[in-house]
C-alpha cells in the first residue's frame, strides 16, 4: 500500500511531461501549417518578364515599387528589361521631395532613365510620352484612404493608356488597412486633389481592385465619356484583405513608420484642423497638440522644419501639448473595423480656443474639414456635440451601399 501511494504520484508526474511534450510539438507543427508568405505582384517576375519581353516599357514607380530588397526598376533593367521612361508621383520617383511639393522631370542618377514627373507642370502623361512606349506598369503602395493621391494618379494613367491604346500592367500589392471600410462616402461637392471618387474615408481595396472599380464603375473618362482602360493585373498570392500587413519600405515621407500607416485612416482627418499632427517631427500623425492646449495636457513636442518631410508645419518652433498616440494598440482599430472618431472629438471639446479648431483660413497647412472628410456635415456635428453612433448614423445609406458594389471588384476574400 506504502508502495502504491508513492507510485501515484510520480505516474502523474510523466504523464504531465508527456503531455507538455506532445502540446509543444503540437504547437511547432501548427506554425508550419500557417498559411503561406504573402507574395506581392512585383515579385513574381515569372508570370510577367515573358510578357515584357521585347517591349518598351514605361513604369509608375516611387521607392515602395521593389522586388524582394531592390527596387523594381533597378531589378528589371538588369534582367534585361527595355525601360524607357518611369513616370514618378507625389514624393518624386526616389521619393525625396515632401508632400504637396511639385516635382520637376529629370534623368534618374542611378539608372540614367528619363523620368517625367506627374506631380509638377502636368499630372497625366501626354501623347508624346506614348509614342517610344508599348506597355506601361503601375507598382505604388497603396495605403488604403481616399485622401493618399496614389488612386487619382493611377486613374489619370488609366485615361492616358486608354487615349493612346496601350495596357496597364498592375503589379497589385496588400493594402495594409485593408480591413477597414469606414467613413463618409465622398459628397462629390466636396471633390478635390484629395478626394476624386465617391468612395468613404477608409475603401478597403487593393489599387488592382480600385482600378478594376474605377474601370466599371465609369471613373475612367475621356472627351467627358465613361471609358474602359484594357488592365493586365498581377495579383498577390496568399492575401485576404483581413490579414495584417507590415510595409517593407515606407510609403511617404510622413508615412514612416508602420504605426502612422495604421492610424492614417483615423489621423489624417487632423489635416482638416487647427492642430499640428506631427509634422515637424519624426513622428507625424501619431502626435497630436498646439500651444492652445497648455495647461490642459502634460504631453509636449515643438514642430521644427525638417527638409523632405515638413518644411513649414504648423506652430513651427512652437511648444505643442497634446495627444501621444506612440504606444497605441492598432489591434484595437483591427478589432472594432472603425475609424477612430474620438481623438478628434476629445481634442475638440478640451480646445479653449474652439473658434479656431476648424478655421483653414489660420494657415495654408490646413485643409478645409469638409474636403478632408468629404462630407458638409462633419464640422457643425463635432461643434454641436453630435454622439458618434448618430454622426455614423449619417454615413448610411451610403456607405453600406458602397460595400454592396465593392463586392463586385474585389480579387481577394
Amino acid at each position: 500500500m506504502i508502495f502504491k501511494l508513492n507510485f501515484f504520484p510520480i505516474v502523474l508526474f510523466c504523464f504531465g511531461i508527456y503531455i507538455a511534450k506532445s502540446n509543444e510539438l503540437l504547437s511547432k507543427n501548427s506554425k508550419n501549417l500557417q498559411i503561406s508568405e504573402i507574395i506581392t505582384g512585383a515579385d513574381q517576375t515569372e508570370k510577367y518578364l515573358p510578357y515584357l519581353k521585347d517591349k518598351r516599357v514605361a513604369i509608375m514607380a516611387n521607392p515602395t515599387s521593389i522586388i524582394g530588397e531592390k527596387h523594381l526598376v533597378d531589378s528589371l533593367q538588369n534582367l534585361g528589361v527595355n525601360i524607357v521612361k518611369v513616370f514618378g508621383p507625389e514624393h518624386g520617383f526616389r521619393g525625396n521631395v515632401g508632400a504637396g511639393v511639385h516635382v520637376t522631370d529629370e534623368i534618374d542618377r542611378k539608372t540614367g532613365i528619363p523620368i517625367v514627373s506627374l506631380y509638377g507642370a502636368k499630372r497625366k502623361p501626354s501623347k508624346k510620352d506614348f509614342e517610344d512606349i508599348d506597355v506601361l506598369i503601375y507598382d505604388l503602395q497603396d495605403v488604403g484612404v481616399r485622401f493618399y493621391t496614389n488612386i487619382n494618379a493611377l486613374v489619370r494613367l488609366m485615361e492616358a493608356c486608354y487615349e493612346n491604346d496601350k495596357e496597364l500592367l498592375i503589379l497589385d500589392r496588400p493594402n495594409p488597412n485593408g480591413y477597414l471600410i469606414d467613413g463618409p462616402v465622398l459628397d462629390m461637392k466636396y471633390k478635390s486633389g484629395i478626394g476624386k471618387f465617391p468612395i468613404p474615408m477608409s475603401h478597403g481595396l487593393t489599387v488592382a481592385e480600385f482600378a478594376q472599380m474605377a474601370n466599371g464603375e465609369g471613373w475612367v473618362t475621356s472627351n467627358g465619356k465613361a471609358v474602359q482602360c484594357k488592365l493586365k493585373i498581377i495579383p498577390v498570392v496568399n492575401y485576404d484583405h483581413n490579414m495584417p500587413y507590415t510595409l517593407p519600405v515606407s510609403p511617404s515621407p510622413n508615412l514612416n513608420t508602420q504605426l502612422s500607416v495604421l492610424l492614417y485612416p483615423s489621423t489624417c482627418m487632423f489635416e482638416g484642423t487647427y492642430i499640428n499632427h506631427g509634422r515637424g517631427t519624426k513622428f507625424p500623425f501619431t502626435i497630436f497638440g498646439s500651444p492652445a492646449y497648455k495647461g490642459i495636457y502634460d504631453f509636449s513636442f515643438t514642430p521644427k522644419s525638417i527638409k523632405g518631410m515638413s518644411m513649414t508645419p504648423l506652430f513651427m518652433d512652437e511648444v505643442c501639448y497634446g495627444i501621444d498616440l506612440r504606444n497605441y494598440d492598432t489591434d484595437l482599430l483591427r478589432e472594432s473595423k472603425q475609424i477612430n472618431l474620438k481623438w478628434i472629438m476629445e481634442l475638440y471639446t478640451s480646445s479653449p480656443e474652439k473658434e479656431k479648431f476648424f478655421d483653414g483660413s489660420l494657415s495654408n497647412q490646413m485643409n478645409s474639414i469638409e474636403i478632408q472628410i468629404g462630407s458638409g456635415l462633419f464640422r457643425q456635428q463635432i461643434i454641436d456635440g453630435v454622439p458618434e453612433s448618430e454622426i455614423r448614423a449619417s454615413w448610411e445609406p451610403g456607405l453600406s451601399s458602397y460595400k454592396k458594389m465593392r463586392e463586385n471588384y474585389l480579387l481577394y476574400p
